[in-house]
This record gives C-alpha cells, sequence and structure tokens, in this order.
C-alpha cells in the first residue's frame, strides 16, 4: 500500500505541474486563430494584415482569420483583444494610434496599450509624405518654411483627419519649423489630393501611397518625405530630416497581444513574421503600400513605442488635440 501511495502522489505531482503550463503554451496554435484588425476591409492595414495571416496560417498549420472591428480609431478593436483571453487565440494587428498615440487623444479609453498589450513585433512603417499643390511658388520643404514664415498663417495645410498622423505631424512640422499655417480636415487622402490638384489648398500631409502616382505625373509637388532615408519608389524627393534633422513620422503596424500571453507564443509570431519580412516579394509588396519593412524583437517595439509616446506627447497636448 506504501508503494501504492507514492505511486498516486508522484502522479499528482505531475499532474499539478502539467496543469501549471498553459494549453497555449505546449502546442500552440491547435485551433483558429483570430487577427483582429480595427479598421474596414480594404484600408492598407487590412491588405497587410491579410497577407501576414496567409504567410502565419502556412508556417503554423492553423488558420489566422482577419476580424474587422472598425471604429473610434481603431479603439474599438483593440478593447476586443485587451479583453480576450492571454492565449494567443485573438490577436491584433496594430496601428500607431492603438499602440501609442490614441491614449494621448482620446479622454475616454478602456485599454492602456502598454498596460494591457505585449509588444512581437514592428512589421512596417509608412512615412508621412509632404506635398504641394502644383502651382506653388515653391519646391521645396525649405522654400514652403522661407514662404510661410514670410506669410504667417497665410498658407493652408490638408490633413486626412482630426488626431490622424497626418495632422500631428503638421503640428510637429509647425513646432520644429517654427511656422504657422492654416489646418483643414479632410475625410481621407483622396478628398486631400483632390484640393492639391485644384489649388484650394498650398501643402497636403499624409501617408504617401495615394500621392505617388500624381508625384510621378507631375501633377502635384513632392516637398519631402518624412522617413528616416530616402524611399526607393522616389529616390529624388529629400527626407524631412534632410532639412529639420531628426524629423520622423511614420504610420505603423505592428502585432500586438493580450497582456500575458505564453513568452514562446510572442516568439513564434515573432520568428514567422520577422522570416515574412525578410522576403523579397513581401518587401515588394509593402513598398507598393509606401510602407518599409521593420522586424526586430519584442523588446525592440516596446523601446520604439515609448520613443512614439515620448515624441507626440508634447505635440499633441500642445495642440489641444483631444476626443
Amino acid at each position: 500500500m506504501g508503494q501504492v501511495n507514492k505511486s498516486i502522489a508522484v502522479l499528482g505531482v505531475l499532474a499539478a505541474v502539467t496543469q501549471a503550463v498553459p494549453a497555449s503554451a505546449q502546442a500552440w496554435p491547435t485551433r483558429p486563430v483570430t487577427l483582429v484588425v480595427p479598421f474596414t476591409a480594404g484600408t492598407t492595414s487590412d491588405v497587410i494584415a491579410r497577407s501576414l495571416a496567409q504567410e502565419l496560417s502556412a508556417k503554423l498549420g492553423q488558420t489566422f482569420v482577419i476580424e474587422n472591428k472598425a471604429g473610434a480609431g481603431g479603439n474599438i478593436g483593440a478593447s476586443t483583444v485587451a479583453r480576450a483571453q492571454p492565449d494567443g487565440y485573438t490577436i491584433l494587428f496594430a496601428t500607431t494610434g492603438q499602440a501609442a498615440t490614441n491614449k494621448l487623444m482620446y479622454k475616454q479609453m478602456d485599454f492602456d496599450p502598454q498596460r494591457d498589450f505585449a509588444p512581437v513585433v514592428l512589421v512596417a512603417k509608412a512615412p508621412v509624405i509632404i506635398t504641394a499643390k502644383p502651382n506653388a511658388s515653391y519646391a521645396s520643404l525649405k522654400d514652403f518654411i522661407t514662404y510661410a514664415k514670410a506669410n504667417p498663417g497665410k498658407a493652408t495645410g490638408g490633413f486626412p483627419g482630426n488626431g490622424t498622423l497626418g495632422h500631428i505631424t503638421g503640428e510637429l512640422l509647425a513646432t520644429k519649423a517654427g511656422i504657422e499655417f492654416g489646418k483643414t480636415q479632410y475625410r481621407g487622402s483622396a478628398a486631400i489630393l483632390t484640393d492639391l490638384l485644384g489649388g484650394h489648398i498650398d501643402v497636403g500631409m499624409d501617408s504617401l501611397a495615394a500621392y505617388v502616382p500624381s508625384v510621378r505625373e507631375g501633377k502635384i509637388k513632392a516637398l519631402a518625405i518624412a522617413s528616416s532615408q530616402r524611399w526607393s519608389k522616389l529616390p529624388d524627393v529629400p527626407t524631412v530630416a534632410e532639412t529639420l534633422p531628426g524629423f520622423e513620422a511614420s504610420v505603423w503596424y505592428a502585432i500586438l497581444v493580450p497582456a500575458k500571453v505564453p513568452d514562446d507564443v510572442v516568439a513564434k509570431l515573432n520568428a514567422v513574421t520577422n522570416a515574412w519580412l525578410k522576403e523579397p516579394k513581401t518587401q515588394e509588396f509593402l513598398t507598393d503600400f509606401g510602407a518599409v519593412t521593420a522586424g526586430g524583437s519584442p523588446a525592440d517595439l516596446k523601446a520604439f513605442t515609448q520613443a512614439e509616446v515620448e515624441k507626440w506627447g508634447p505635440i499633441i497636448k500642445a495642440a489641444n488635440i483631444s476626443f
């Protein structure tokens, strides 16, 4: 009997150890995974996320299903993931807003990105482009700054909505360059482009993809791109940093999971995504959307996010951008 009792005791210990290790940490994924995109179908976020989901499905052997949950600058979809079970089966394909800047603008948010999410990987950056109407007297950012200083408040800039990265980039430009210009909010890139072509606004600031065809055709002027280096598709367009050192502004895309998701799940997601980002076809695909591949470790994403919060916080506060 004593030996039997010892055997039962050992089995009990083994069972306890097994139960202490989450199932997701043993063999994730064992069932379909939901990748939440906090914007509508057809947006850049959605298209990139769907391509990544195909890769994750192929490499990890389970279906990754896209779920679009738009609204409140992406906060609705992000909130869903923040409240999900931390088992790796609900993932957020986030942009700058949900991962960093929304918390600086929205008075009421039922999640905090740094508290409620674990970083996985920075996927890509889509830099902001500063464009000008075709008959503008300036052909460079430096000349525009000179014009704006000589004519304070006379120039008008168009942005894709209050609190968007295009908007806060405009605020950052005004601060760094010491200039004043009027700011007009639009509902999307198409409306900005229409008014640029018609000469109704002087400059536009937005993610660059929608403006590339008109720049190449000479219909509008490209003053600068707010990336760390010149973009391969428009090599003759300088960076903003060439005029204002250190200036960078990009919409970025990242994978986040609920806090407390097992580390090995994060590691699997990170490894597969980094491998996908290194493929030439992925880099070409992202370039067509005006984005450049990123990658790196979860720690890299955490540090990058903190730097973005610290950069944009004072600008958003000074401009009194709130919802």
